[in-house]
């Protein structure tokens, strides 16, 4: 089936719950999560540097849940009682996953990735020689670019409802340290280097203080930018208190490069990986 069929069969069903019973229907969607897991499709796409979502796609993965049934799953010890699937072929698939490491089926890991005793959720994206350290979490839909380091504890935030809302994106050469958590649809710019423990939403004051004019953005982190974790005064009716924000402290230096490790960009400023 073309994808405009796809997803003109998606988008009915979507809108009518009774066309669900019908096999055209669930064929639909079972060949959509398909394309997803095989990186066919993806829930969003980078188009000169904007970030378009195809909705109809999350439509998908809300209806899939639906039409699944509950059942019983076994690997070795361990079981698992889910509706979908677990992700597998990973030696054909040029990944390699470190047991526990989980990904669900639906998911896309391209080649050379690697996947500690991590979790990649459905509908997520992720790119070439990516790394996903120990306890990380890929949300739901969330894209993930080329040559990421995902650090052990990290929360990378995932989304399904409203089916237009933009899920978590991290660009190429991202470096994400320990125990950071980025959430509701934030952009990680190509470059950028998340110092242990930042946390950013779409509501974070992310701050940059590198030069006498503080400039403020949310909702995305720039291109190349070094950030770590801060706190600004905020006067409330029971006292003023210090509020979470992220700070934009410098930039990785074009020296940097593939052969430079991105701990030494956080060494150089002086930040906890």
């Amino acid at each position: 089936m073309d994808i405009a069929a796809l997803k003109g069969r998606i988008e009915a069903a979507y809108n009518e719950a009774s066309l669900l019973n019908s096999f055209e229907t669930q064929d639909a969607i079972r060949e959509t999560i398909d394309l997803l897991d095989r990186g066919k499709l993806r829930v969003a796409e980078n188009q000169q540097g904007n970030w378009i979502v195809h909705e109809w796609l999350k439509k998908a993965i809300l209806l899939y849940f639906r039409i699944q049934k509950m059942r019983r799953m076994e690997i070795g010890p361990f079981e698992f009682y889910d509706k979908i699937p677990l992700k597998s072929g990973y030696e054909r698939l040029g990944v390699r996953v470190v047991p526990p490491g989980v990904a669900r089926y639906g998911a896309y890991l391209a080649p050379g990735v690697i996947l500690m005793p991590g979790y990649v959720n459905i509908g997520a994206y992720v790119d070439r020689e990516t790394m996903i350290d120990t306890h990380a979490t890929v949300g739901s839909c969330a894209q993930v670019g080329r040559r990421v380091h995902i650090s052990g504890g990290v929360r990378i935030g995932g989304v399904l409802e409203p089916p237009q809302s933009r899920p978590v994106i991290i660009e190429d050469d991202v470096f994400l340290g320990s125990g950071v958590s980025v959430t509701e649809g934030v952009i990680v710019r190509q470059g950028a280097v998340l110092g242990a423990g930042v946390i950013i939403t779409a509501s974070t004051h992310i701050l940059d203080v590198s030069a006498s004019r503080v400039v403020e953005y949310r909702g995305e982190v720039p291109p190349r930018s070094v950030v770590i974790p801060g706190a600004y005064p905020r006067a409330f009716p029971g006292g003023t208190y210090s509020v979470q924000c992220a700070l934009i402290i410098g930039k990785r230096r074009a020296s940097t490069d593939a052969k430079t490790s991105l701990n030494e960009v956080l060494r150089q400023f002086n930040i906890s990986v």
